[in-house]
This record gives C-alpha cells, structure tokens and sequence, in this order.
C-alpha cells in the first residue's frame, strides 16, 4: 500500500472510529433524557444500574450535562430536547437532541439527533441568530463541522433552529432547540472535563 493510500485509509478509519464512538454517547444521551426530570432520584437509578453509565452533573433550565465513562475514556456532554418538531411526522421530540461533548483531545463536538434517517449526502443546517452552520450527516446524526463557531454562537442565541431534508429527501424537518441555560451546562461539563492543551509560552 503506498503511503498517500495509508494515510487516507487511517483518515477514513478515525472517521468511522469517530462516529461509531458519536452514535453510542447519543445513544446514552437519549437514556439519560428519559431520567432528566427527575434528576436527583435518576443519578442512583442509573448509577446502580451500570457504575460506568452515564452520571448526571445537573439540570440547568433547557439543559442537562451528564460524564460517562466509555471503556476508560471519560466523555462529558451536555443536551437539550427539541421544544418543537416538524416537516416529519411520527417523530417523539424527547429524542430528538442537540449535544455538546468533550472528549480527551477533542472539543466542542455537536451533533443533532434527528430521530429520523437521512438520506446519503444529506446536509443539515443549525442557525442561532444570524449564524449559519453546516453539518454533515450519518444515520440519523447530523455533526456540526465547526464545533467551536457552534458553541459560540449557541453562548450567544436564544434558540437553534435545525433545518434538513426529510426521509428519502422528501419535505424539511425542522426541529426548534432552546438555549436557556446551555451557558451554565457548558461551563458544568467544561469544569468536569477541563482541557488538556497544553498552555501557549
């Protein structure tokens, strides 16, 4: 193989890697969701359900942040649900989902939880403000590819707006997220999950 090869090859691999790792925290996610109002009695139900699930940090208004131990890997996120969904009917907003994660070396990943399939090559668009952000799609996730322009402009918005095309390409969905207490979410998985860049000189 030569090396221009392997190294697209790895490229792809991390990519998948990266995805499989995405799909299993919003898998958990949606488990910690069912829990979230009522924060306090979920933590020992989910605690002495699986010591390694997910363990929330708080409730803060629309948001929740949550760490979760994924096969030694400490992983910190933060959702909201979506407050209001269209263009595809059927779907439950309470899994539906907007995330924040920090993972070990890797920031301000977002993603969205459509609950439904997209099509291939499928495209959404997260817009807060005046602010428009292109995602890619897998499944039925979507991954912001600017992950610290996102979190910016959600600090920033009062609400996000999801907008991509439906099943099969058919119709948009779009699904409504608050921002009220994403600020004091972020900051709860941010002081879980610090930062390991080292300090500039």
């Amino acid at each position: 193989m030569r090396l221009h090869e392997a190294s697209g090859y790895l490229v792809i691999k991390r990519a998948g890697a990266y995805l499989v790792a995405m799909r299993s925290l919003i898998a958990v996610a949606v488990l910690l969701s069912v829990f979230a109002p009522g924060l306090g009695q979920a933590q020992s139900q989910v605690q002495s359900a699986a010591p390694s699930g997910p363990r929330p940090l708080g409730t803060f208004q629309s948001w929740t942040a949550a760490t979760h131990n994924d096969g030694g890997t400490k992983l910190c996120y933060a959702f909201a649900r979506a407050s209001r969904s269209e263009g595809v009917p059927g779907r439950n907003a309470q899994n539906i989902l907007l995330l924040v994660t920090h993972r070990p070396n890797s920031r301000d990943q977002v993603a969205v939880r459509s609950g439904y399939t997209f099509g291939r090559g499928a495209e959404l668009r997260l817009t807060v403000g005046t602010a428009d952000l292109p995602a890619y799609t897998s499944q039925d996730n979507a991954f912001l590819r600017d992950g610290r322009a996102a979190v910016s402009a959600l600090r920033n918005g009062r609400e996000a707006q999801a907008r991509a095309p439906g099943p099969n390409g058919r119709g948009t969905a779009q699904d409504i997220f608050p921002l009220a207490g994403f600020s004091a979410a972020y900051e709860a998985i941010s002081h879980e999950c610090p930062s390991t860049a080292a300090p500039r000189r």
